[in-house]
């Protein structure tokens, strides 16, 4: 306050003095007057001179419009103007026109003063939530603007605020719901300063169903096609998802992401882009950047690329990719969208993969992208795409390392030369003589090889025919030749580019590929020129180059496996040590670490430089920096005895890998012949199972026959008792003959089955006896393996002495059939006394003709419930048809009514401007009058006069 005072205090010319005097008159008009229409009056006043006489109306008039805003909640109108008048004070935005031009430099920071004065009672934002609650537009309008307003001034204290009030959020949230337009998109724009770096605050707003509503709005407006309101959302989801992991797998596993599909498709006739589509288009494809960027976790960015794939998002970028006429900025953002879509997911990289361009013939995309790198003729801004978009394509994938380095092999190239595989776009770049294709073909290819061995080793077989007469060279040795010529070569561009390039690809290459070292130490001018370009002192932009050949030099020590004599770790080291120095050599590896572009290129995977001349490093180079710049470091300082040790060390530590990987594919085998073992054990233990169900259901059958032969001589016993005729035993011996010959079948049937099962006891013992030997084979395996196979052991007895137990029931069950063989030869006469019984069982049904009386009967009761429900139905739709016409009526006098209010209002109106008219013309005849001299009334008694007037109008009013 003391500020803003000071500001006022100094001299002023013009209309000043007279304005503050006004808004003086007015402050005390809205603090003293009774009557609600004279404050309103003075809030309007005052709201008519916020903008011209901002600071003088901020300082004076202030605490009493948030009197008004406290007290006269019931007039929405007051409301509206004091909340437009504190927005215009509080607001910075103001346009130009309607600033003084001699207004000082202070007011630009009028703003923030102002909103730290309104907060610092935080029961005016408390209060200010309440009133945006209000249905009423003049109200909820300028609180939405105000509290905006608010937040750009003073962002995170307003937050706070907020955030602690009860349902403070909620409330804003309410506002993406309201059906005017201009309050909704004001409301987005409020929830863009409220959501803005403050996580707590972004979680509520996505919990409330802000991505519903937001999305919801999005395909209102058109998506891609839309105006600035899609814009403002775009840029709502930004603030919600950027850097907040809760929210991005809330959106996700809201299945939102599918939702983002039809914003991408665009359609064939790309002719039309409207600049406001293509910053449509721009931010959308940032939000797919937000939910996969490689800063965000692993798993939260793999589960949201397979989302992308599965609902078609990855292949509708794809198609913008390769669409015709899609504008440069575009396709570039295209290209990094999709780059980390792909980045580090194997199903998306394959896909990428076999991605086609629509061209005659058809050439992959990864091609076509390679075409536009290695082409100095597009833009700088797109060939950093194309690269970062093959970095991530190969990020993690073997396989798509191998198809490229395949494309080098001379077994796969084409020989025909119709098509252009990538290998050969790269080495065109590389060889090149514009610098940044060189650099760019010499990166790509290093992330060809990253992290592979078996790669580093088959690129030493590629070979390069150099001119027509001499014999083809190798891709390493033309790499050093090229190196080695340095500035001889007129190129575009950067020199020391060119050279950083290839040292990056060389150091890449040659890391923990010991192979690759003897090759590059094999051409003896290799390490005369590292050490002379080291041991030189060069000028500032060659101090990149020499610590790039000392890392180079160091990686060739580090590690060399001594394989050529005059090239061994200790007389390189020696040849350091005397052409160089220790000191001098670690100081030179020290320049990449301390280079500016080396902390640059670390921060992230993308490669954004602000010009090609800064196109020098890598972001997985530095990886490589970093962890080899330590090991060289101390590998130059061992001595030869050290050496020796360390080799000695890693043959013991190879020694002892071999050891360990021989016991693993010993117990690998063990456990597969274990569970061979096991199934064995199985399929035994369930024929087992089968056999004794077999047995089981056998003595059953052999119970049942003991019964039948039982009965058979007791029937027998009788019949020799009451028949004794020669005639009768003639017809019973007959009978006894039939079941006799039965009897002999049965036991011819229980014979076969006991051979049956004597068979498969035998196989049994057979495989008993097999897997005794192979365990008895298998006893000089680990302790592990032998418990496990003692168990099985254990087990196998165990059904050895099941199958004893087998053995001597069916022994039994034989000597039992024996048993009736016997018993059945001394069967001499037998009996069939057999008399059916049978029972007649009979269902009474009931009579038809009682059925049929009772159906009628019930059907009659049916037709009287019908013809009552109709005529309750008849009587109901005559009371609706009435009310119906008593609502018509009502509705018609509520229209009338609305009418007559509408033209009093209006009438109202048009009475206070004719008012406002008057009073601006006496106060000009005033001072016309006072210019001449003519002495003049003062106001106060003027209006006192009002006063005592109004007052006589109300008496005789009140007398009528």
């Amino acid at each position: 306050m003391n500020f803003l005072r000071g500001v006022m205090g100094g001299p002023s010319a013009g209309p000043q003095p007279s304005g503050a005097e006004t808004i003086q008159k007015l402050c005390d008009r809205v603090a003293s007057s009774t009557l609600l229409d004279d404050r309103r009056d003075a809030v309007r006043a005052l709201k008519s001179l916020s903008k011209k006489y901002r600071l003088e109306v901020g300082i004076q008039a202030m605490e009493h419009l948030i009197h008004v805003l406290q007290t006269d909640r019931s007039d929405s109108e007051i409301i509206g103007y004091a909340l437009d008048t504190l927005y215009n004070v509080i607001s910075n935005d103001l346009e130009e026109e309607e600033q003084e031009e001699n207004l000082p430099k202070q007011v630009d920071d009028l703003g923030s003063q102002f909103t730290e004065i309104f907060i610092k009672q935080q029961e005016n934002v408390t209060l200010l939530l309440a009133l945006v609650e209000e249905f009423d537009f003049h109200v909820r309008w300028p609180g939405v603007k105000l509290l905006t307003s608010l937040l750009k001034q003073q962002g995170p204290q307003v937050q706070q605020i907020i955030l602690v009030s009860p349902m403070g959020v909620s409330r804003l949230m309410d506002l993406l719901a309201d059906s005017r337009e201009v309050i909704r998109n004001d409301g987005v724009l409020l929830l863009q300063q409220l959501t803005r770096s403050n996580a707590a605050i972004q979680k509520i707003v996505a919990f409330e169903n802000a991505f519903e509503r937001l999305l919801d709005i999005i395909t209102e407006e058109g998506n891609s096609d839309g105006g600035i309101v899609v814009e403002d959302c775009l840029l709502l989801l930004q603030n919600l998802l950027k850097n907040n992991n809760s929210n991005q797998n809330f959106f996700k596993e809201g299945s939102y992401i599918q939702r983002m599909k039809p914003w991408f498709e665009v359609g064939d006739d790309n002719c039309g882009w409207s600049a406001q589509k293509v910053t449509n288009l721009h931010l959308m494809l940032q939000l797919v950047r937000v939910l996969v960027s490689p800063t965000n976790p692993p798993g939260a960015t793999s589960s949201c690329q397979k989302a992308m794939f599965h609902c078609g998002l990855l292949q509708q970028l794809c198609t913008i990719l390769m669409a015709t006429g899609v504008p440069a900025d575009i396709l570039t953002e295209t290209i990094n969208t999709v780059s980390e879509v792909i980045r580090g997911c194997q199903m998306n990289q394959d896909y990428f993969a076999s991605v086609n361009a629509p061209s005659n013939p058809p050439r992959p995309a990864i091609v076509v992208l390679l075409m536009s790198m290695v082409n100095e003729r597009q833009p700088f801004v797109l060939r950093c795409a194309v690269l970062y978009c093959f970095q991530c394509f190969l990020y993690k994938n073997q396989k798509g390392q191998g198809e490229i380095v395949s494309t080098l092999l001379p077994s796969t190239i084409d020989a025909t030369g119709n098509s252009v595989s990538a290998g050969q776009l790269l080495c065109g770049g590389l060889f090149s003589t514009d610098s940044l294709s060189n650099w760019c073909a010499a990166v790509a290819l290093a992330h060809a090889l990253q992290e592979n061995a078996t790669l580093k080793e088959q690129l030493l077989r590629v070979q390069l025919a150099t001119s027509i007469g001499n014999p083809p060279v190798s891709l390493l040795q033309q790499c050093t030749n090229i190196l080695s010529q340095g500035d001889k070569i007129d190129r575009r561009g950067s020199k020391v580019q060119t050279r950083v390039g290839l040292l990056m690809l060389l150091c890449t290459w040659l890391s923990n590929c010991s192979i690759a070292v003897t090759h590059f130490l094999h051409n003896p001018a290799n390490i005369p020129f590292l050490t002379g370009q080291i041991a030189e002192n060069l000028g500032e932009e060659e101090q990149l180059v020499q610590g790039l050949c000392a890392l180079l030099l160091g990686i060739s020590i580090y590690y060399n496996d001594n394989s050529l004599e005059n090239y061994r770790k200790e007389k390189l080291k020696q040849l350091i040590e005397k052409r160089i120095g220790r000191e001098n050599f670690i100081e030179k590896l020290g320049f990449i670490s301390k280079h500016e572009l080396y902390s640059r290129a670390a921060q992230k995977p993308q490669p954004s430089f602000s010009s090609p001349d800064h196109m020098m490093f890598d972001h997985e180079f530095t990886k490589l920096v970093k962890e080899l710049e330590g090991v060289i470091s101390k590998a130059i300082y061992k001595s030869s005895e050290e050496d020796k040790k360390e080799e000695e060390v890693k043959k013991t530590l190879e020694q002892h890998d071999n050891i360990v990987t021989h016991y693993k594919k010993v117990i690998r085998e063990q456990d597969q012949e274990l569970e061979e073992l096991k199934q064995r054990v199985n399929t035994l233990t369930s024929q087992n199972e089968q056999l004794q169900a077999t047995v089981t259901q056998q003595v059953s059958q052999i119970q049942q026959h003991k019964d039948q032969y039982n009965l058979l001589k007791v029937q027998l016993g009788k019949d020799t008792q009451h028949h004794n005729s020669h005639s009768d035993t003639f017809q019973m011996n007959g009978i006894q003959v039939e079941e006799v010959s039965k009897l002999k079948e049965e036991l011819e049937e229980w014979k076969n089955k006991h051979e049956l099962l004597q068979g498969q006891l035998r196989e049994k013992d057979s495989a008993i006896e097999k897997l005794k030997s192979s365990q008895l084979e298998l006893g000089t395996t680990e302790q592990s393996s032998q418990t496990s196979k003692s168990g099985g052991l254990e087990h196998n007895n165990e059904l050895q002495k099941e199958l004893e137990m087998l053995r001597t029931q069916v022994q039994l069950q034989s000597a039992e059939i024996s048993k009736l063989q016997l018993e059945n030869q001394k069967l001499q006469v037998t009996n069939t006394s057999a008399d059916p019984a049978l029972g007649d069982s009979g269902s009474t049904a009931p009579n038809s003709s009682e059925l049929g009386g009772r159906l009628q009967q019930e059907i009659k009761e049916l037709k009287s419930e019908v013809k009552a429900l109709s005529e309750e139905k008849e009587s109901l739709k005559q009371h609706l048809d009435s009310s119906s016409s008593t609502v018509a009526i009502l509705r018609d006098e509520k229209s009338k009514l609305q009418q007559e209010v509408a033209e009093s209002k209006k009438e109202q109106d048009d009475l206070l401007v004719l008012l406002a008219d008057q009073d601006q013309k006496l106060s000009a005849l005033k001072i016309k009058l006072k210019d001449l001299g003519v002495p003049v009334e003062d106001e106060d008694d003027i209006e006192s006069g009002d006063q005592g007037d109004e007052d006589e109008d109300g008496d005789e009013e009140e007398q009528d």
